[in-house]
């Protein structure tokens, strides 16, 4: 029991506020407002606005729903909601004509309510409209629109005035500083080297540094010690698995598809394959229209099919076809407005889907631009399709229908008394012949797309006879869905892309136009494209974007701290040539990142939240990183890249995090209490929380049990003389520093225990060791980079 105590003081300790520091920030974020703008705008705009809005004739009740403030005030019959608790909430009672009957016109359907329920159990999120005022419908002003910051040219401004010009190492640093100085603040020190390497290898790797490179960078005095390094990393491997992930949270990726599906295991070619372009350096603009179109690439292979991942690996919804098709066609409706979300928040940052139900209320993107993308969705399907040529892979379709006949033939006669055994082994026989004697059989299958159009058709004469979906090959235009109801159509909209960003939108002419739009994102949305993607990177590596909405560059975002830095970094990002690790290194190469994180006192009050970058921002593992780390220090970690996923729980596996399997449908608990992104929508940054959950993983967890045990194994089989010389190595390792005089003395204490026992063979020591092992693993400063 005493020893128990002593280690549950020790974890206390050196954890810190991991376990007692709690999240307090109730701020709503922009996916807050942009749900609301998606979901809840438009049900209130049908429902409500009639009667409740400015623009009513006669407001009923003194209550207004088309401003944040009117919800707030209520009407007469007191307050409307009670934010985060829908069953407190007049407005949820109201819908359910529970007393007060709201609408009158009729009860609203159960989904409309749960959606509305569901909101209010967000906090009800209302975008501010005394920061920006919504626009009425069918009057966008483009030509406006098009002088907002984000929409404007690229430029590549001039470096600025600043006083201390022997700081600056790039350009980066000039205009940095610039706003550095003119905050009345000054830019910290140095990091020193340890901590140098241990942030540089993290951010390009997710791997902490060896001991033994950690010191050869300490003890290399030669000018270009660090530029090597950042060569020497952005070269590895291990760098398309962390930037790899990094691209994985947008792209929403999932291994395990729909279950309704046709069944696939070969979702991992998709991971793989950013995971290549990444260590490949594949232009960024390549990258792009790779993903949406390498199917329509004259250029490309089918080696290249599984970047289609992209699009068909997206969420896809069940579709009960004994249902009408009124219903389908809502199902259908809402798929291809994920996809319009997905590539339009991903790609170029604006939150087209907005505009679904109405022109969308503080950008410049009509309800038509809308739909001129959903179309090229609605003219793509998704299929599988294998990586060798189609005249290659003809023989093996016609040996794989062949099987599929053989083994509904065996399907049958094993539902047949008695079994006729013979039948069988002889059909066995010929598949297993099949199989064996057709080359390339086992050819992967690749998550894919095909230029088909799908269209929801009555199974029969009348709604009761069900639904039947229809896949025709030439594309389609949609119309123009009234209020966002497909079973409402307006006009037909040509597929194109977005007003704001042409000069004069032009209907896409070939096939679905998937090439079409990716080459319009590089080149129309040029400008607005490389912005997003230099923020996105800057946000990996300082933990805050120069835009701190990196998926919403619109007016509903926020504006940029260091806007010419910005212009600076995206103009020269497309004029070398879209080259992400040429970006990285500039970045990396820059005084600005490598400064120290420490905080001056005066520089803390005068910039709490470190907007103008005088000192390097201390940053949380994502717990991919700190799994991996786990494995890396404990000496278990298996390097092998690539290939299918693994269960992220099963002891044995000893694979980088990002093998781990992710299935949308049914997520490990344990990715979940860690806050890794949720893989049905784009995520366009990690949410980092402190909760209990991860406190009394940290200490119960089979993780942290394994492998703190296998980190006592290792230091005590070790080349090793005593305690003192284990301390410090496991130092090493996790901390990439030799520990304290008082830490030795601390560890060194606790590892004797009540009686000193310092034989290694001792079953109480090693016992004591693999607690004080799983107290460091578990520890702030492993699971935290200064």
């Amino acid at each position: 029991m005493l020893m128990f105590i002593r280690f549950a003081l020790l974890f206390v300790s050196l954890i810190g506020s991991t376990i007692t520091a709690v999240a307090t920030d109730a701020q709503f974020h922009a996916e807050d407002f942009e749900y609301f703008e998606r979901r809840i705008r438009p049900l209130l705009s049908e429902h409500c606005f009639e009667c409740h809005s400015a623009q009513a004739k006669t407001v009923h009740g003194g209550l207004l729903l088309d401003s944040a403030a009117g919800i707030a005030a209520g009407g007469d019959s007191g307050t409307l909601i009670v934010p985060g608790k829908p069953e407190e909430s007049l407005l949820i009672e109201t819908l359910h004509y529970d007393g007060i009957e709201m609408p009158p016109k009729g009860k609203l359907a159960a989904a409309d309510i749960a959606e509305l329920t569901l909101w209010v159990q967000r906090g009800a999120p209302f975008p501010p409209s005394a920061d920006v005022v919504a626009r009425p419908s069918g009057k966008i002003d483009f030509e406006k629109g098009r002088q907002f910051w984000s929409f404007q040219p690229l430029r590549e401004p001039p470096l600025p005035e600043i006083a201390n010009t022997n700081w600056p190492r790039n350009r980066v640093d000039w205009f940095v500083l610039a706003a550095i100085e003119r905050a009345g603040l000054t830019p910290s020190p140095r990091a020193d080297r340890a901590t140098l390497i241990r942030r540089l290898s993290f951010d390009l790797t997710g791997l902490p540094p060896s001991p033994e490179r950690l010191d050869a960078f300490v003890n290399d005095d030669s000018a270009d010690a660090y530029e090597r390094l950042v060569d020497e990393l952005l070269e590895s491997p291990q760098y398309g698995e962390k930037w790899g992930r990094w691209w994985l949270d947008m792209a929403r990726y999932t291994d395990r598809t729909a279950s309704w599906l046709p069944k696939t295991t070969q979702a991992h070619l998709y991971r793989d394959w950013v995971v290549k372009a990444f260590n490949d350096d594949l232009p960024f603009d390549e990258f792009i229209h790779r993903q949406l179109a390498t199917d329509l690439m004259s250029e490309t292979g089918p080696e290249d099919l599984p970047a289609l991942g992209f699009l068909s690996l997206s969420p896809t919804y069940w579709k009960e076809l004994k249902l009408p098709c009124e219903l389908i066609n809502v199902i259908v409706a809402d798929e291809w407005e994920e996809r319009v979300d997905a590539v339009s928040r991903t790609f170029f940052g604006l939150t087209v889907a907005c505009a679904r139900c109405h022109d969308h209320k503080f950008d410049p993107i009509s309800a038509d631009d809308y739909y001129g993308l959903a179309g090229v969705f609605a003219s793509t399907r998704h299929i599988e399709r294998p990586l060798i040529s189609d005249e290659a892979y003809e023989p093996v379709r016609v040996a794989k229908e062949e099987v599929a006949k053989l083994e509904a033939k065996m399907a049958k006669l094993k539902r047949q008394k008695p079994l006729p055994q013979e039948q069988m082994d002889e059909l066995a026989a010929k598949i297993k012949d099949l199989k064996t004697s057709t080359p390339l059989y086992d050819t992967p299958m690749a998550n894919a797309l095909s230029e088909e159009s799908m269209y929801v058709v009555r199974a029969g004469k009348t709604p009761e006879q069900g639904t039947r979906l229809e896949y025709r090959p030439e594309p389609r235009d949609l119309p123009s869905f009234i209020r966002g109801n497909p079973n409402r159509p307006g006009p037909v909209i040509p597929r194109r892309f977005l007003t704001v960003l042409t000069d004069e939108p032009r209907p896409y002419q070939n096939g679905s136009g998937r090439l079409e739009l990716a080459q319009s994102i590089t080149t129309e949305a040029k400008a607005l494209t490389a912005r997003v993607i230099v923020n996105r990177v800057w946000l990996a590596h300082f933990g805050q974007g120069i835009v701190a909405t990196p998926s919403n560059f619109g007016q509903q975002g926020d504006r940029p701290t260091h806007p010419e830095l910005l212009e600076d970094l995206a103009a020269r990002f497309v004029a070398e040539g879209w080259s992400i690790k040429r970006l990285h290194r500039e970045i990396l190469l820059s005084e600005t990142w490598q400064q120290s994180s420490a905080v001056a006192v005066d520089d803390n009050h005068a910039d709490p939240e470190n907007t103008w970058l005088s000192r390097a921002n201390r940053r949380r593992l994502s717990f991919e990183e700190w799994r991996d780390a786990m494995l890396v220090v404990s000496g278990v970690l298996d390097p092998t890249a690539g290939g299918p996923s693994v269960p992220l729980d099963t002891a044995s596996n000893h694979r980088r995090t990002l093998y781990a399997t992710i299935d949308r449908r049914d997520m490990s608990p344990t990715f979940m209490i860690h806050d890794f992104p949720d893989p049905t929508q784009h995520s366009p940054m990690r949410m980092a929380t402190v909760t209990p959950l991860q406190g009394l993983f940290a200490i119960n967890s089979p993780l942290l049990n394994q492998q703190s045990q296998r980190l006592a194994t290792e230091l005590q089989q070790g080349e090793f003389d005593d305690d003192r010389s284990r301390i410090k190595e496991a130092y090493l390792r996790l901390f990439s520093r030799d520990p304290s005089d008082r830490e030795l003395e601390l560890g060194l204490a606790y590892l004797a225990g009540p009686v000193a026992v310092n034989d290694a063979k001792s079953e109480a020591h090693f016992a004591r060791w693999r607690q004080y092992t799983h107290v460091l693993l578990a520890s702030n400063e492993f699971i935290f980079i200064d």
